[in-house]
């Protein structure tokens, strides 16, 4: 996640984010800034998975980067690895948890 990110900040520091990274990208940006201020903020919607949590062993939650377009992006964070901190560990589309095993085919970053 850290080199994904580092890459998107470089690209936007730089001017040379494509059409489709600029978008995501201020999607990002104003999920973090939610993240960071309030991780319970109505528009994220935030909710834990359990199906996650039995997998990595931690509390995995799941927040909107987007919502009501196809294949919708989500957040997948934790907390620590100090207290207050906040871990993104994965940005997928959304997983058809109702549909065979949505939620098993999601791969997410070992936090640090």
């Amino acid at each position: 996640m850290e080199h994904f990110w580092n890459d998107l900040q470089y690209k936007a520091d730089t001017g040379v984010l494509t059409k489709t990274e600029e978008k995501f990208f201020k999607k990002l940006v104003k999920v973090l800034r939610y993240l960071s201020q309030n991780p319970r903020h109505p528009g994220l919607s935030s909710h834990d998975i359990k199906q996650l949590t039995k997998r990595y062993g931690m509390k995995v939650w799941e927040s909107y980067l987007e919502n009501n377009v196809p294949a919708a992006g989500r957040i997948f964070w934790v907390y620590g690895p100090e207290k207050g901190d906040i871990t993104i560990i994965g940005i997928e589309p959304h997983p058809e948890d109702k549909k065979s095993g949505g939620y098993e085919k999601v791969s997410l970053s070992a936090l640090k």
